[in-house]
């Protein structure tokens, strides 16, 4: 799945049947744990070029074990359509199937900076991402898009639900002391405990997760990303 065609259906490039589609793919969404145990993680972030004309997407390959990226990727489409708050999969899709479909090994499950269902129509790009490509996907935002949560404890690691319309659609995760919490939501092939439990696994003394904490850096051009010794 390669092309916005493909990506996006029959959608007629508007807002409104946007939002229809996003609907109905939701209903596409499964949030259990159906995956073996990774291999191989796959952070991915989005960041934009020539005035936003030219979408960049990030990809970093990493070993589930330790967490060393082993392959890095970065994939230029031209920009599809203008930021429409809660549509945000249309604008960026197409650049991160692009960064996918360079990957020499497919990774065994995704994280990627933005949210899962945690959004109005419980599609986020991690969630729209996963059932586009059929991979277990987390979404890991730097605020909320929708909710109401309880402000987790001070500590690394401390976590609240984050519930909408009487719904829990994801986590408020403290992961680092003194930095405002992530949201972290279930995209597709992921239950909600095991979203929490991934982005903790890869914690690593920053804010960020280090699969979206390497994608990030190489999307917004801060340098790039090394990779471990017996994959270069």
């Amino acid at each position: 799945m390669n092309d916005a065609t493909n990506v996006f259906g029959a959608w007629d490039g508007s807002a409104r049947h946007a939002r229809l589609l996003q609907k109905e793919l939701a209903r596409q969404v499964r949030l259990r744990d159906d995956f073996d145990p990774p291999r191989h993680l796959a952070g991915f972030d989005v960041g934009f070029e020539d005035g936003g004309a030219t979408t960049r997407a990030a990809v970093v390959l990493l070993d589930a074990r330790d967490l060393q990226p082993i392959e890095t990727h970065v994939a230029r489409v031209p920009t599809s359509m203008p930021y429409v708050p809660g549509l945000l999969s249309f604008r960026e899709l197409p650049a991160l199937v692009a960064a996918l479909a360079m990957l020499r090994q497919a990774p065994d499950l995704v994280m990627i900076d933005g949210q899962g269902i945690a959004h109005p129509r419980r599609l986020g790009i991690a969630a729209h991402f996963g059932v586009a490509t059929g991979l277990p996907s987390i979404g890991v935002a730097k605020k909320p898009l929708c909710g109401r949560f309880d402000p987790p404890g001070d500590r690394g690691g401390d976590h609240t639900p984050l519930i909408d319309g009487g719904e829990q659609i994801g986590w408020a995760l403290r992961s680092k002391p003194r930095c405002l919490p992530l949201i972290v939501s279930p995209g597709h092939r992921v239950s909600m405990a095991g979203a929490l439990d991934w982005t903790l696994h890869c914690l690593r003394g920053y804010r960020l997760p280090e699969p979206t904490r390497l994608a990030d850096r190489l999307a917004s051009r801060r340098g790039d990303v090394p990779l471990a010794p017996a994959s270069r």
